[in-house]
């Protein structure tokens, strides 16, 4: 098949999603099927071997990590889309990307499949302070995933999410995968000496945008209730973001500025995976993301998370079993730290038993869902299909 996979951030500037349709353009790829990669073009964009790109014009927005794509405007790349005999398309972000795929649709009766992968709604609130502004923009989108032929989401909890934004439509829950493996210690060794990680201590450590929606904050505030104990620790962010000053503001004022690293965007496979393996404890609070594909490549390397109990990312997570849980305060968390310390060894490890699906068995499925989508599309009715505005 020809696929088009429809995102809105591309590496080096890339987030979860992008991460993960890169996987599904690689993989994909790799079994015979022709895949593009369709997204906004920035400073920073490259060309991957093997990968059909497709880029269109964009500006970046102020104060974000990601562009805002003028697709259609674009003709040059207009005219390429246009050439192109998709067979389905795959719908990763119901923004500039709707765009697109509105475009193709219009000349080709093929299927669209799209996944909810983020909290749009504390996104617009969080840019515009407005609920009034929020709840108009999920109902544009909650109008989107209702065009497409089917809507995917991660988990169970983040199909809750979707209901609770209006959307009364049918959902399937389907995982992503993580190759991961945990390192060897030369690796580890190699990630201690270059961000000069102390040894003898904790390594606590976050993967993913520098932004206080992921609720770093309180990450900070139970670091420092733990130096108040006496607890000794290192704490590594891992990511980029639009409020790293703020929170490097936030760990100073705390007194726990010299414990608390800020390593920037880590786009080094090795790199990543010897940090991973490094730490004694994923701490992930966030009540913000859905999936959240590091919790998994943490298990992957035998390091547990910590998260909050009820959020999306902790669906299936038995607490001290295979992680930790906390309440969302920063006294639950710096306890339930303390009292995880001793048994990350053991939790990480069947972590990385029941928490991992690979990348293969996350593909078999996707691959069997879209062959089974495109048959069905053959020799229907166009006018029996999903209504599209």
């Amino acid at each position: 098949m020809i696929i088009g996979e429809l995102c809105e951030s591309f590496p080096p500037n890339c987030d979860g999603v992008g991460r993960v349709v890169m996987e599904y353009c690689h993989l994909l790829g790799q079994r015979g099927h022709t895949m593009y990669y369709i997204s906004p073009m920035d400073d920073a964009h490259t060309q991957r071997e093997g990968l059909n790109c497709l880029f269109y014009k964009s500006f970046h927005i102020p104060g974000q990590n990601y562009q805002f794509g003028m697709p259609l405007e674009d003709r040059q790349f207009v005219a390429r889309l246009d050439e192109i005999p998709f067979d389905l398309l795959h719908l990763h972000s119901p923004f500039r990307s709707w765009s697109v795929a509105k475009h193709i649709l219009k000349t080709r009766h093929i299927p669209i499949i799209t996944t909810f992968h983020s909290k749009y709604y504390d996104d617009f609130l969080k840019a515009t302070h407005s609920k009034l502004i929020a709840k108009a923009v999920v109902r544009k989108i909650v109008n989107v995933y209702r065009q497409c032929d089917e809507v995917w989401t991660g988990n169970n909890s983040t199909a809750d999410v979707l209901h609770e934004y209006g959307f009364d439509g049918p959902i399937s829950v389907v995982y992503n995968g993580t190759d991961l493996v945990s390192a060897g210690e030369a690796e580890t060794d190699a990630v201690r000496q270059k961000f000069g990680i102390r040894e003898g201590c904790p390594v606590f450590l976050y993967v993913g945008q520098i932004d206080c929606k992921k609720n770093i904050p309180m990450t900070l505030d139970a670091c420092a209730l733990l130096k108040e104990r006496g607890q000794d620790f290192e704490l590594l962010l891992a990511g980029k973001g639009p409020d790293m000053e703020i929170l490097k503001k936030q760990s100073a004022s705390l007194g726990i500025e010299k414990q608390v690293h800020f390593l920037g965007f880590i786009n080094d496979d090795t790199l990543l995976r010897g940090l991973y393996s490094l730490a004694d404890l994923f701490v992930f609070p966030s009540l913000y993301d859905t999936y959240g594909l590091v919790v998994r490549e943490a298990a992957a390397a035998g390091t547990p998370a910590l998260m909050v109990r009820g959020s999306c990312c902790a669906e299936g997570i038995r607490d001290g079993v295979d992680g930790f849980l906390c309440e969302n305060t920063p006294a639950s968390l710096a306890d339930r730290i303390v009292s995880a310390l001793p048994l990350s060894q053991e939790v990480g490890l069947e972590a990385s038993r029941s928490q991992v699906v690979t990348w293969k068995q996350a593909i078999d499925e996707i691959e069997s869902r879209y062959i089974a989508l495109y048959q069905s599309f053959k020799g229907k009715d166009p006018a029996q299909r999903t209504a599209r505005r």
